[in-house]
């Protein structure tokens, strides 16, 4: 790609362009014998040829659509001409693995952590407040309030005091699915690595009963895991000071924690995308692919979830799968979802948001495209449910909607210790315990936002530098914040209203 071209050729079997920089109605481009019939933004697509009606256009070389008109030499190609097609692809589960080659563990980069007694590593070091139900949500609060910067003063090895309110817990089916998957939601943050210690807060007639979602997922109360049951506690005022106290006690233990130097082995990163555009498929994604190969080379973990925004490219993650097992639980999991969101607008039917759409992407499969590149290309080597410990290094599914703080909170829930979110349009993102570093997929969003954004990969776009040397910059960028480095949206004091479990069953 050269910066002084208008246009970008993805494949050489592609039938569209993608606009480099925005284009005016009747522009010459002689370098691809063309002639603009249309006003064209950005991160859009111009047809390279004419495309027959019923002809599927190609972008990467795989199918995003097909042309519901004939369209001429030099059209925009957007939802207005292209209509989604949904065939039969050929899953090919495991045609494409190819054996990763490992860094010996004397040569894996390292980067400062807090090991914790189990041997899990944080690359932060909270005290977490979660509640068991909606009922316990405003004391949660409360007790995180008390905890400003100034009485924390004293305490300074440790991140902060943070509350993980929810809108569930009671009201609700049980047992369930939904009711599980919120018990594992909250056991995955109350045994974080970035928790240095966890009050848990209950009312204590909900459905979503204190002992039994200890028991349950296994979690033992002691120093450093605490509860408290409102109704048993003297109400709101005297379980507000209770949670102080408790919250007091465990500071002096979090605080002894110290970063040490530990392998890259030990990070898991959750990958994320949001307000995509035409541009994150080419700079920002396949970049952050590129840094994920890298880090599965010193024994990390990626983690890509968002199962709608895999929908009509799965078989580049069932080509890749280690086994058939493997590859058949990311298509149940899209059949699932398929029965889930039947007769609805959604987003797997197609449908994506207003501000893809202005960004260049004209449906599902085309988004789809560019999201999962954020996996890179080494095996597929398990995949889970929503909020299931990942017990498995690697590249890995996990489960989860498009809608980015659902999906993030499911991957923290999981492990992930650290998270990278690309985004073309300008997502106003952060989460806790789990930093989240932003990555922008143009120059000029990054220029406009970048109080918000942590790194330019429209320097892909731009061609001052290509993929593989963006995904070395992530790489490096992602060992420096698991140290302690700040991200920008730690920064700006965001993640403390961004933990939302995935809502998926009745309420009564």
């Amino acid at each position: 790609m050269k910066t002084s071209s208008p246009l970008i050729r993805l494949h050489p079997n592609d039938n569209v362009l993608v606009v480099r920089d925005a284009l005016a109605l009747g522009q010459e481009l002689p370098e691809f014998g063309l002639r603009t019939k249309a006003q064209l933004p950005a991160g859009h697509k111009i047809a390279a040829r004419r495309i027959a009606a019923g002809e599927r256009v190609r972008k990467y070389d795989v199918v995003i659509g097909a042309a519901t008109r004939d369209i001429e030499a030099g059209e925009h190609v957007h939802g207005h001409n292209l209509a989604l097609v949904d065939e039969y692809r050929d899953p090919g589960f495991g045609l494409d693995v190819r054996p990763v080659d490992y860094l010996p563990a004397a040569e894996r980069a390292r980067f400062q952590g807090f090991v914790r007694a189990d041997g899990r590593v944080g690359t932060r070091n909270f005290i977490g407040i979660l509640s068991t139900v909606n009922c316990s949500a405003t004391v949660i609060r409360r007790i995180a309030e008390h905890f400003t910067p100034t009485r924390l003063a004293a305490w300074p090895q440790v991140d902060g005091v943070v509350a993980f309110p929810h809108s569930s817990g009671c009201g609700m089916s049980s047992p369930s699915e939904h009711f599980e998957l919120l018990r594992r939601t909250i056991a995955g943050y109350a045994r974080h690595p970035n928790l240095a210690g966890v009050l848990i807060v209950g009312l204590g007639c909900e459905r979503n009963q204190m002992q039994d979602l200890l028991a349950s997922q296994g979690l033992e109360p002691g120093p450093m895991l605490r509860t408290l049951v409102m109704q048993d506690s003297g109400g709101t005022r005297a379980s507000i000071e209770a949670g102080i106290a408790a919250v007091q006690a465990m500071l002096p233990a979090a605080d002894a924690a110290r970063r040490q130097p530990v392998s890259a082995e030990h990070l898991k990163v959750g990958l994320e995308c949001g307000g995509s555009d035409g541009f994150s498929g080419i700079g920002a994604n396949p970049a952050l692919g590129a840094a994920m190969d890298i880090l599965v080379r010193h024994g990390g973990t990626a983690i890509l979830s968002e199962t709608p925004e895999i929908h009509g490219v799965e078989f580049m993650l069932t080509r890749r799968a280690v086994s058939p097992e493997v590859g058949q639980k990311l298509l149940d999991r899209l059949a699932w979802w398929a029965e889930y969101t039947r007769g609805h607008n959604a987003q797997f039917n197609g449908v994506v948001g207003a501000g893809n759409q202005a960004g260049g992407l004209a449906n599902i499969f085309e988004k789809s495209l560019g999201s999962a590149m954020k996996g890179g290309t080494t095996p597929l080597v398990e995949v889970y449910r929503y909020a299931e410990p990942i017990d498995k290094a690697g590249f890995v599914f996990m489960d989860s909607p498009g809608y980015d703080p659902v999906a993030t909170t499911g991957q923290i829930a999981s492990g992930a210790n650290l998270i990278c979110f690309t985004t073309g349009r300008g997502s106003m993102f952060g989460s806790k315990p789990a930093p989240t570093l932003k990555l922008a997929s143009n120059t000029p969003m990054f220029r406009r936002l970048e109080e918000d954004m942590d790194l330019n990969c429209g320097l892909v776009i731009d061609g001052e530098v290509d993929v593989a040397r963006m995904g070395e910059l992530i790489f490096a960028q992602i060992l420096r914040t698991a140290s302690g480095d700040l991200t920008k949206s730690e920064l700006l004091g965001l993640g403390d209203h961004e933990f939302v479990p995935w809502h998926l069953g009745i309420v009564s």
